[in-house]
């Protein structure tokens, strides 16, 4: 005789997903920009003596692509303008860098037209003098990464401006080693998406909306709107007529063995159940089970009570080594006498009693009703 008992836990959770895209709009978009730019240090160069004028004024064009409406990735070149000093050789000197920038960009909308934004990447520069003050010529280029925020105000879908910030590193000119500069940009740009959005869906006729009106399935959701039509009569729906799940326990019978008296040596016999058990166990490798050993109320309770340990301890290792149920799923626990599947002193309540029993936990979705 056999008595079976399985217990399953059913867990289900819905992780809601929702895209976010303006519909109709093109990822692409262009733009251009005019600001003010500040070289550092400026004047404490080893090679300058007196800061002369600077013509600080720097503009850029860019094209962008957008991976969603949150992240893209843009392509520009950039002129940050130029300095001037006086050389210890009472020469004026002037520089300035420009060249090719490749950077990912990030937006936050944070209110009705207006995002937060933050920028970074690298400059392909090239620094370099226009030798007009009978100087010596001199020209270098490198990679300058770059980082930089800001905050924009779209006027329409298509056109916004935006007030920028950036800081670029390792403007160097390496050829004679005399530059190693950074550099502070501020200023004002104005870009222009493409495409439009969806237009606003036009009303139905009121005869036509009155026939869309109607609820085939009698789940409380019109046909128009049911996105899943023929949901069962009893099952409780959501505002787009399918069914809502929830978590759930049910119980069923799994399989249980018994043991000679004061014996916790599995029976041969007893070893196609155990395998049913690790098969089951195979099959859904998310499950967990402990395995609760049992004694009969014959003897002293605490050797009964190591009796039902050892009993339990037996099948776990049986699992584990025969059947390859890895150990962090299984679990043994012993009861002794404290929970009699049958009441009473008789040789077949004994007999009963000499048991171990699974508790196998899982999950599993079931549907909520009405």
């Amino acid at each position: 005789m056999m008595k079976n008992t399985l217990k399953v836990v059913l867990l289900t959770s819905m992780l809601p997903f929702a895209a976010s895209a303006a519909e109709g709009m093109s990822p692409w978009y262009v733009g251009g920009g005019l600001g003010v730019n500040n070289y550092e240090p400026n004047c404490d160069q080893k090679t300058m003596k007196v800061c002369g004028e600077d013509d600080p004024y720097a503009w850029d064009v860019f094209g962008g692509y957008l991976f969603n409406d949150y992240f893209g990735v843009e392509l520009g070149y950039r002129d940050l303008g130029r300095a001037e000093w006086v050389d210890y050789s009472n020469k004026l000197n002037d520089v300035g860098a420009r060249g090719m920038t490749l950077g990912l960009v990030a937006f936050y909308p944070f209110a009705d037209k207006w995002s937060l934004s933050a920028e970074a990447g690298a400059m392909n520069y090239l620094i370099s003098n226009k030798k007009q003050w009978n100087t010596e010529y001199y020209s270098d280029s490198g990679i300058a990464p770059y980082v930089g925020a800001g905050i924009g105000y779209n006027f329409t879908e298509n056109l916004k401006l935006a007030a920028k910030y950036r800081r670029y590193e390792n403007l160097d000119e390496e050829k004679w080693n005399t530059l190693s500069m950074e550099s502070n940009y501020w200023g004002l740009e104005l870009s222009y998406r493409f495409g439009s959005a969806a237009p606003a869906a036009v009303a139905a006729p009121v005869v036509a909306a009155v026939a869309a009106d109607v609820d085939s399935d009698n789940d409380g959701v019109v046909d128009r709107l049911d996105k899943c039509p023929n949901t069962p009569s009893d099952h409780k729906v959501d505002a787009t007529g399918c069914t809502v799940y929830e978590m759930a326990t049910t119980k069923h019978d799994l399989g249980g063995i018994l043991f000679a008296n004061n014996s916790s040596v599995i029976n041969q016999s007893s070893y196609a159940d155990i395998e049913k058990l690790a098969n089951y166990m195979k099959k859904n490798p998310e499950h967990t089970v402990i395995i609760e050993g049992h004694a009969s109320n014959v003897g002293k309770a605490s050797y009964n009570m190591t009796l039902s340990e050892r009993r339990a301890n037996s099948v776990a290792q049986a699992l584990e080594s025969k059947y390859g149920i890895s150990s962090n799923r299984i679990k043994s626990v012993g009861y002794g006498i404290t929970k009699p599947i049958v009441e009473g002193n008789t040789a077949e309540a004994h007999k009963q009693n000499r048991r171990i029993e699974a508790i196998v936990t899982g999950t599993e979705k079931r549907a909520v009703l009405k």
